[in-house]
């Protein structure tokens, strides 16, 4: 059995929107509300109300009411050199997270997909980042970094490579630091999610490869990665977004310092919201961030629908 006869047994026919299709039941929609109603009260109200928000003057603390300002927010936020500074953090940070993070989970899922001896307990060990909360895990790491007495250093004093550094204190090597950390919290459900595509690629399509004298690397390249290509492509996507609006473990592990070396968007926005109480201005920071997020959706679901219609 050659590889393309393989491929033509393992793919399922589609069906097709149209004439053959069953009708619309316009009465499931009210099964569907229940789900609805706590998503457009939880999560579109809120988005609406920041919206409307960027475009006041909304301040803690002051007595007299909010007035409507309309874009002087975002005409401050242009000339705002520390929030695009912040901004330029969290694209290094994402991109530096996202990337390496995605090449160790596409490795060990390709591990763990292969017949091993306790595979059952690499997997479960595999995941246990994943069900820590980012407030644990940033204590955790904070003590792994710990100058005087954490792991990292007594290891460099005891290979003699020197006496080790305050990681998190420097202004060169904290973001380097906490992006170590990001990789190694994120990877578990990128890890999951590419298993999951691997197993969805029928062995009959390896085997057929392997009957035609495909190598290892042939067979990835022309059967595993067509297959794993729509979960990474989506799986990329949502960490990329997850991380630029990482909050939770970058302020646990730094605060956004030192000097703002570690200031995401999303830290830079909190610091204007509840320590200096300038809402109005912090609500016009997650206006930008939202329509950057949206870029990358857009751009994201656009390559996917080309990539469906090539297919």
């Amino acid at each position: 059995m050659t590889l393309a006869t393989a491929r033509k047994r393992s793919a399922k026919p589609s069906p097709r929107a149209g004439g053959s299709g069953r009708p619309v039941d316009h009465g499931a929609w009210f099964l569907v509300l229940p789900a609805l109603i706590p998503i457009l009260v939880l999560s579109v109200g809120p988005l609406l109300y920041g919206i409307a928000l960027a475009f006041t003057d909304a301040q803690s603390g002051r007595t007299e009411p909010t007035q409507w300002v309309g874009a002087l927010n975002f005409q401050d936020l242009l000339h705002d050199t520390l929030f695009w500074e912040s901004f330029r953090i969290g694209l290094v940070w994402a991109v530096g997270v996202t990337v390496p993070q995605f090449v160790l989970a596409l490795g060990l899922a390709l591990l763990l997909n292969e017949e091993l001896r306790l595979r059952w307990l690499a997997r479960a060990l595999a995941i246990i980042p994943w069900a820590m909360p980012e407030v644990v895990v940033g204590i955790m790491w904070r003590l792994v970094y710990n100058p005087d007495a954490g792991i990292l250093n007594e290891t460099i004093r005891d290979l003699g490579l020197g006496d080790g550094r305050d990681w998190l204190s420097g202004l060169a090597s904290a973001l380097p630091a906490v992006i170590v950390v990001g990789i190694w919290a994120g990877m578990p459900q990128t890890t999951v999610a590419l298993l999951a595509g691997l197993q969805n690629t029928p062995r009959e399509l390896h085997e057929a490869a392997a009957m035609d004298g495909a190598g290892a690397w042939r067979r990835f390249r022309t059967v595993t990665w067509p297959a794993l290509k729509p979960v990474a492509l989506a799986i990329t996507a949502l960490n990329f977004i997850w991380n630029f609006n990482s909050f939770a473990l970058v302020y646990v592990l730094t605060q956004g310092g030192p000097g703002g070396r570690t200031r995401l968007p999303m830290l830079f926005a909190y610091e204007e919201a509840f320590r200096y109480g300038q809402f109005g201005y912090a609500a016009a920071m997650g206006c930008v961030m939202v329509a950057v997020i949206s870029v990358i959706l857009a751009v994201h679901l656009v390559g996917r629908l080309r990539g469906g219609e090539d297919a």
